[in-house]
């Protein structure tokens, strides 16, 4: 067991020394009890409380430093209020003492235009007295050779900022966007500055600007012009008559009186004033169709069909048909909008049979199952083929040779192999087209905000109902294979 060791003793003269010691960090301590540093919730920011010492000593730069340490504050100061607080002895008051510095955010790169930069689309204005006037359809957004199409501004970096505690605040990167691409613009002579190298007609279309030509025609087109083909866009101002042929790449915009004519469009047909067909008529668009009157007329569409009045004709669209303002009626012939059909009016007071159908036509569906079938057999078909071709390849590597019979097999399974693939690919393209079609017109409702006149004929996918007495403010859909009609209810 080791015994306690007893404390050295010390000298009179070392124990006054010692007692002045804790005497006089006993005097500092009673001086600085009430002094005390506040940080800010976020530690942007600090404040110091700092009493005045009991004893007269002062405050230098250096000890108000160090105690904002021990507190930890260990960045920011304030040198003026650090001098300010030493030199004039400034107490008992909150003093801010230190500020963080915030993160400098930067600027992504962006893109200013000088031209809508959306995805043009046609659309008739609607005049105070409810109708529609498709004459006031936008005009195609048109540029000239030289015009400044688009300006970028490249990304600005940020800086990183620091709080009091000392802590880096990293900013986020920006980026850059990539050049502009696109057809008939430069930017050869400023790299940030787009110009137009041609005149013509201006979309962007995912991040792609290009600028397409356009045929325009001053004045009326008849048969002595007789056909107008052109693989941008075709615009006249004038009318056009009865034989004339118009194939547009793009889309073809009409400002006067259109008559029996043909038009095929790879965009949207716009009639400004309308079409009366005489039953010769035929338009063709992979877009929308748009007409202030559309009569005795056969319309296929890849998009919409919208007017103020469809008679007599025959109208099929992909998309909605809408025929609204004042009158928006459709007054006999068949007119089917795959995806829904709105109206004011549906057919007239003399009971002219009028057809109106929404969802997938008669015998799509049907269409469909035997397509899906016809896949399965060939598929079938298609295996055993490549089964016996295998089997004569076996034996060809077994024995080194096969016999003319299995030779010509070969040939014949090879050439019929083939044909089934193309057979096979066709099968499945329809199919799909089908299958998209019948899904997406599950569901079409024919809405009606007006008159539903005796003798309409109401179908709505694979169920039809003729009108047995006439009715208003209705909305028609097809439900387990029954037409079911709601009344409108408008709050």
């Amino acid at each position: 067991m080791v015994k306690d060791e007893k404390p050295e003793s010390l000298s009179p003269e070392e124990l006054e020394a010692l007692l002045h010691e804790i005497e006089r960090e006993t005097e500092q301590k009673e001086n600085k009890k009430d002094t005390y540093v506040i940080i800010s919730e976020d530690k942007m920011e600090a404040w110091l409380y700092l009493t005045e010492p009991k004893d007269g000593s002062i405050y230098s730069k250096s000890d108000i430093i160090d105690l904002l340490k021990e507190q930890g504050v260990m960045a920011g100061f304030l040198e003026s209020n650090l001098a300010a607080i030493a030199k004039k002895k400034i107490y008992n008051r909150e003093i801010i003492i230190a500020q963080g510095k915030a993160i400098l955010e930067g600027v992504p790169g962006r893109y200013d235009y000088y031209f809508n930069p959306q995805n043009y689309k046609a659309a008739p204005r609607m005049r105070a007295d409810g109708s529609v006037d498709y004459q006031s359809m936008s005009e195609l957004p048109n540029v000239h050779k030289g015009d400044e199409l688009a300006r970028y501004y490249p990304a600005v970096s940020g800086e990183d900022g620091y709080d009091v505690t000392g802590k880096i605040l990293k900013v986020g990167l920006v980026r850059d966007l990539p050049p502009l691409r696109g057809k008939g613009i430069s930017n050869a002579e400023d790299k940030n500055l787009y110009i137009a190298l041609m005149e013509g007609k201006i979309e962007n279309k995912n991040g792609t600007v290009d600028i397409q030509p356009i045929h325009e025609i001053h004045g009326d087109v008849d048969l002595i012009i007789g056909k107008v083909e052109f693989f941008g866009d075709i615009i006249i101002s004038g009318n056009v008559s009865t034989g004339v042929i118009i194939r547009a790449g793009r889309n073809v915009v009409i400002s006067g009186f259109v008559e029996a004519v043909t038009i095929y469009a790879g965009g949207d047909i716009i009639l400004r004033r309308g079409i009366s067909g005489g039953k010769k008529a035929k338009l063709i668009a992979k877009g929308n169709v748009l007409a202030d009157f559309i009569e005795h007329t056969e319309i296929e569409a890849g998009g919409s069909v919208s007017a103020n009045i469809i008679m007599n004709s025959r109208v099929v669209s992909k998309d909605m048909v809408i025929v609204s303002g004042k009158k928006g009626s459709i007054i006999g012939g068949y007119t089917h909008g795959l995806t829904g059909l709105k109206a004011t009016n549906l057919g007239n007071d003399i009971e002219l049979k009028t057809v109106v159908h929404v969802g997938y036509e008669a015998g799509a569906y049907e269409r469909l199952v035997y397509l899906t079938r016809q896949e399965n057999d060939l598929k079938k078909e298609l295996g055993e083929l490549v089964n016996s071709m295998a089997e004569i390849l076996k034996s060809k590597r077994l024995r080194g040779n096969i016999n003319p019979l299995e030779e010509k097999n070969l040939v014949q399974f090879n050439r019929k192999k083939d044909e089934i693939f193309i057979l096979l690919d066709s099968t499945r393209q329809e199919r799909d087209k089908l299958a998209l079609e019948v899904s997406k017109g599950k569901g079409a409702k024919i809405h009606v905000e007006g008159n539903i006149n005796r003798g309409t004929v109401i179908c709505a996918e694979g169920a039809q109902m003729i009108m047995e007495r006439s009715t208003v403010y209705m909305e028609y859909s097809s439900v387990s294979g029954q037409i079911q009609g709601n009344v409108i209810i408008y709050k």
